[in-house]
């Protein structure tokens, strides 16, 4: 019978000759690989994994892969409810002066979405109280970004994204560019709370774990811009109570709280808008982009 410094021994002996076989590996990589080694073997010990909690782990993966496919990315849900996604946007996107904050990119952006130009429509014909967005972009220095490409995209009332549906609707997405001034304005949805997707094993993970999988109500935008860090982030509703309850992918900043002010039935759009008796909000965001090599 092993002692426990001797099991100690094997133990990091094995966890050793794992690192060493990395050796050879270009610096990065390298770098990167025998971290996650040590990290992960220091896990297996520390939790004294069983062989049968390890085989749950990897069919957990396993139905991770087999759900994901060019509309779902369960694996992007993963990250997001363990906090990988936000970890890995904190290192990534370090403060600088007032740049606005970066949040989670999630799992539902679609590249090629519609053009729909200063003062357009995102929705799409889908379900939703109108809402107004406006605002600048500028550079640190506080100089205007003008044709700053700003992609958005949200769930309607009904906590759906186009893409979760069983036919090719595209809606809650499009884009648009700032004018001279880096000034921007569009329609949307009043966001609504929703949950992430959790029919599959991600969900089954929160249920196991008592977590919601509720998010705040928030409106996604990625804003790019030459010389310019691109950047990933939400605004969230000012009042919202899952703001209190908590956000299932940590993803609530303060800085991107913003206020949805309501609008009566019959009050005058911006834009001349008729909306009949139809109630509104309207928010107002203005963006500050980093330097490319600010980190």
């Amino acid at each position: 019978m092993t002692t426990g410094d001797e099991r100690s021994r094997i133990e990091q002996a094995l966890t050793d000759e794992v690192v060493a076989s990395f050796a050879g590996a270009p610096e990065r990589l390298r770098e990167v690989m025998q971290s996650l080694t040590r990290h992960l073997h220091a896990f297996i010990r520390e939790v004294r994994l069983t062989e049968d909690e390890w085989r749950a782990a990897i069919d957990f993966l396993t139905a991770v892969g087999k759900i994901t496919d060019d509309k779902r990315q369960e694996f992007i849900l993963l990250s997001d409810v363990l906090g990988a996604s936000m970890q890995t946007i904190a290192v990534n996107n370090e403060t600088y002066r007032d740049a606005t904050e970066a949040t989670v990119f999630g799992p539902f952006f679609v590249a090629d979405s519609p053009f729909i130009g200063q003062g357009g429509d995102i929705a799409g014909g889908a379900p939703g109280r109108p809402c107004w967005v406006e605002g600048a972009v500028r550079d640190t220095d506080g100089a205007p970004v003008p044709g700053a490409r700003i992609e958005v995209w949200q769930a309607d009332e009904d906590g759906m994204y186009d893409v979760q549906y069983d036919d090719p609707r595209v809606a809650g997405r499009g884009h648009l560019f700032t004018d001279d001034d880096g000034s921007f304005r569009f329609w949307c949805l009043t966001p609504t709370p929703y949950p992430i997707p959790h029919d599959g094993p991600v969900g089954r993970l929160l249920d196991a774990v008592g977590r919601s999988p509720m998010r705040a109500a928030h409106l996604h935008f990625m804003v790019t811009a030459e010389n310019l860090r691109t950047l990933v982030t939400h605004i969230f509703v000012e009042g919202d109570p899952q703001l209190d309850i908590g956000d299932a992918v940590f993803g609530v900043k303060k800085s991107l709280v913003k206020r949805f002010d309501e609008q009566p039935p019959g009050t005058p759009t911006p834009d001349g808008r008729d909306l009949g008796d139809a109630p509104w909000t309207r928010t107002r965001f203005d963006i500050v982009l980093a330097p490319a090599d600010a980190g």
